[in-house]
């Protein structure tokens, strides 16, 4: 006996084919998760190897940064080129190496650093310090320090709450590990670390 086939509803036909992807639709499909795992691995190098995303904690770089403010810190630069004064550099704190702080590269390699009634001094001149407020001066003294081989002076710009190498001397450069350059939260703050 022949067979006959028996028509099947619309429906039905309709949920048998809709498992299966278009050749077409296969191809996007296929274009735009390649894209995606590029991109993906893209940002993952970004941020393994040249951009950290890092969140502020703290005051002691008021009122330059805010506490919980977000930034991205470069951790390549230093391979390419030296620290500055003037930089805003983030490095693990000496005593506890998993703690990490942020603060401002007052003194380099060499540079004699003295603090008096809080007016700083470096190789013997006073530094101009437009960044720190006249809320956040504080009056602390420092004796003359050459600054070691290899090391850098920190402070913090709000220096009456500010634990810096006042406290903790001259920082070695191999504690530090990035340049903070960009600030992209809160959206208000958005632009470059100067």
């Amino acid at each position: 006996m022949p067979e006959t086939e028996i028509p099947q509803p619309a429906s039905a036909t309709r949920a048998q084919g809709g498992s299966h992807l278009s050749p077409r639709a296969a191809h996007v499909l296929g274009i735009w998760l390649r894209d995606l795992i590029i991109a993906l691995l893209i940002a993952a190098f970004f941020v393994i190897f040249l951009y950290q995303p890092v969140k502020v904690e703290g005051t002691s770089m008021l009122p330059l940064l805010d506490d919980q403010e977000r930034i991205f810190v470069n951790k390549f630069v230093y391979r390419i080129e030296a620290v500055e004064r003037g930089d805003i550099v983030v490095f693990r704190y000496p005593r506890d190496p998993s703690t990490s702080y942020i603060k401002r590269v007052i003194a380099v390699a060499g540079d004699r650093v003295r603090i008096d009634d809080g007016q700083v001094f470096v190789n013997g001149k006073p530094l101009i310090e437009d960044y720190v407020s006249a809320d956040f001066v504080d009056d602390r003294s420092y004796p003359e320090v050459t600054v070691p081989r290899g090391s850098y002076f920190l402070l913090g710009d709000h220096r009456n709450m500010s634990r810096d190498s006042r406290d903790f001397g001259p920082v070695d450069v191999r504690f530090i590990y990035g340049k903070a350059v960009f600030g992209y939260w809160p959206v208000e703050k958005l632009g470059r670390v100067r």
